[in-house]
């Protein structure tokens, strides 16, 4: 079954797709992936209804002119791949996250990306909101993608923990011969996101993030802030736990800015606490790992991963193309496993990592 997954994240810097065969349940072969990056204009817009007040024309309007747009990344996808449109059978969209509260008195959560325009569009069925069943169910409604890189990364004899790094940066243990229902996961704490703010900051808009680090390496990480910041009490908060833009927003970053520091600093000390707040879920829970495969956009960042590298001496920290999956794929490749396991009327969530009472299908389908 030939399955497009769709996927925006926190770090709201584009939309992401891979085009997936299935042969069965198990067997994944990704023939294409790639990122259409969202126009300036609808990337403000998207942060102008996230965790903020606003309007219900905003997020309306918004919600179909996404749907528009995952069209389009598909259909370019396609075409620069050389992959005809009506090969594709189903498509998979987490949409984009403009509020998420997986726990408190009324857990909730909140993806737009209108999936009939797709539908529509597309002339095949569509698989949306993945995560509102999980949290019916009692769970956190994250993190979704460990069964997919449970089916992607886990090794009979190898102990790995698959680390994506967006927005927030969550992990995946995998230990060597685990079944899938044992498989654990969660967020650790900020990805990118509070880089990526800073740098706006520091460059009135004209970047968006640090690219390769840059501007982290010709700085300085301020340990008295770095040591304040791990105090968090998120951090040694047992799992399963998610965090999103409603922690590490501007509130987050407009704390950090007013110690005074320069950005350039702020910038390599939030870089450290994402690589530290990582190590330290790594080794807290799951120190048996022998590999780390790296995905997400922070996998770019050689200032992060050299750090990340350097806490957990002894362990393999690499790129996941290295275990055959394209870094800025590996979420996309998720959903389109979540879509083709919900198609045909299988679980999608963990319990281990979710919280939820039990597995349960997730998504609506879009016919």
């Amino acid at each position: 079954m030939r399955i497009a997954g769709i996927m925006s994240g926190t770090s709201m810097d584009g939309i992401n797709i891979a085009i997936v065969d299935l042969s069965d349940a198990t067997t994944i072969t990704t023939i294409a992936q790639g990122t259409l990056p969202y126009p300036a204009q609808t990337r403000e817009r998207i942060l102008a209804v996230s965790n903020t007040t606003c309007t219900t024309a905003q997020i309306s309007r918004l919600n179909f002119e996404l749907g528009e747009l995952y069209t389009k990344a598909v259909r370019s996808i396609c075409q620069d791949h050389h992959i005809p449109a009506d090969s594709l059978e189903l498509v998979g969209v987490h949409g984009q996250t403009v509020y998420h509260e997986g726990s408190g008195p009324t857990p909730n959560t909140l993806q737009i990306g209108e999936a009939d325009i797709i539908a529509e569009r597309l002339g095949i069925p569509v698989v949306s909101q993945f995560r509102t069943r999980d949290i019916a169910a009692g769970g956190l409604g994250a993190p979704l993608v460990p069964l997919a890189d449970y089916l992607l990364f886990s090794h009979p004899r190898i102990g790995r923990v698959a680390l994506n790094i967006g927005g927030i940066a969550n992990i995946t243990m995998l230990p060597a011969g685990a079944h899938a229902n044992e498989t654990q996961a969660f967020d650790t704490g900020p990805g990118n996101m509070v880089v990526d703010q800073l740098v706006e900051r520091l460059t009135s808009g004209q970047q968006h993030y640090d690219d390769s680090g840059t501007i982290a390496t010709q700085a300085q990480v301020n340990e008295p802030l770095l040591h304040d910041l791990l105090q968090a009490p998120y951090y040694a908060q047992p799992a399963p736990k998610t965090a999103g833009r409603e922690q590490y927003g501007k509130d987050f970053v407009d704390h950090l800015v007013d110690t005074g520091l320069q950005l350039p600093d702020l910038i390599a000390t939030a870089t450290a606490l994402t690589a530290e707040t990582i190590a330290r879920a790594i080794r807290t829970s799951a120190p048996w790992v022998e590999q780390i495969p790296v995905a997400g956009g922070g996998v770019h960042n050689q200032f992060l991963v050299s750090r990340l590298a350097a806490l957990l001496p002894g362990v393999h920290v690499a790129s996941s193309a290295e275990f055959g999956v394209h870094p800025d794929a590996r979420e996309a490749i998720a959903f389109a496993v979540l879509a083709h396991r919900t198609w045909h009327r299988r679980t999608g969530n963990l319990p281990s990592a979710t919280g939820a009472h039990h597995p349960v299908i997730l998504g609506k389908v879009s016919f």
